[in-house]
């Protein structure tokens, strides 16, 4: 066989295969994603009563209003971040991320602090996921202890029972993964957007 030949061979293979990899298997990805899971494949985006996006059920946001139930602190904040007063460069990044501060590193210690005395001047007692970021500081989960630890506040502030905002906390509460992986969590963005559907 001479060399030219087996050349050639080597060339269609190779591009056979990038045919294969880099557009047929993405492509088909693709559509298996937008048939059988768009929601998630679309970025599992969440609206408000009017349609409006209002945020990712996969990504944290803050919430300050005593209506809405608070979430862990996040380095994203790109629900609030205003792109003419952007100082912080929030909107330029894209980064997510723990900090990496050890726990003896005064900024963390501060940091905690005054999360802990805002808490608590707000009427909720601090519990570690609304003290600490997540590791990827992209959570949109608290911990039912953290979501309970609210419920007098905003049940107060939307003139509401306790029981049926409870109700509404249970409801939007998600299980470990396949029952075992994992702890349960609430998903602050779901919880709250169900409180705004209520009819009062």
């Amino acid at each position: 066989m001479s060399f030219a030949r087996e050349v050639g061979r080597a060339v269609r293979f190779t591009l056979v295969l990038w045919v294969l990899t880099a557009l047929v298997y993405p492509l088909v990805m693709v559509a298996i994603g937008q048939i059988v899971f768009p929601f998630q494949a679309n970025g599992s985006l969440l609206s408000n009563a009017q349609g409006q996006v209002v945020g990712s059920a996969l990504i944290g946001q803050p919430f300050t209003s005593d209506r809405y139930f608070h979430s862990r602190p996040s380095t994203t904040r790109y629900s609030t971040a205003d792109p003419s007063h952007d100082a912080a460069g929030i909107l330029n990044t894209g980064v997510s991320g723990a900090s990496n501060w050890a726990p003896t590193n005064p900024e963390l210690r501060r940091r905690v602090r005054d999360t802990a005395a805002e808490l608590q001047r707000v009427g909720i007692q601090p519990t570690a996921d609304l003290l600490y970021r997540s590791g990827s500081s992209l959570d949109p989960h608290i911990t039912p202890e953290a979501a309970r630890a609210q419920i007098a506040r905003v049940a107060a502030a939307r003139g509401l029972p306790a029981n049926q905002v409870e109700i509404l906390m249970a409801q939007n509460t998600e299980g470990r993964f396949l029952g075992i992986f994992g702890e349960p969590g609430v998903n602050v963005l779901r919880l709250n957007l169900a409180l705004d559907a209520i009819k009062h």
